[in-house]
């Protein structure tokens, strides 16, 4: 697998379970902490969907 740079949220500084992203020009690529290795690869237009579907509330329960 490529060498990515992965983030988190401020808010997983310190947890074991937490949700990574790595930005390339082409992809953004999410991953969790508890499993590396499985990484699913969005185009920034599938990432940015993703990001308003979020912050409106669409997965909400």
């Amino acid at each position: 697998m490529e060498n990515r740079s992965w983030i988190r949220p401020n808010a997983c500084s310190n947890a074991s379970n937490c949700p990574e992203v790595a930005v390339t020009s082409d992809a953004v690529y999410v991953r969790s902490s508890l499993l590396p290795d499985a990484v699913a690869q969005l185009t920034p237009t599938e990432w940015r969907d993703l990001v308003s579907a979020i912050r409106n509330g669409e997965f909400d329960l």
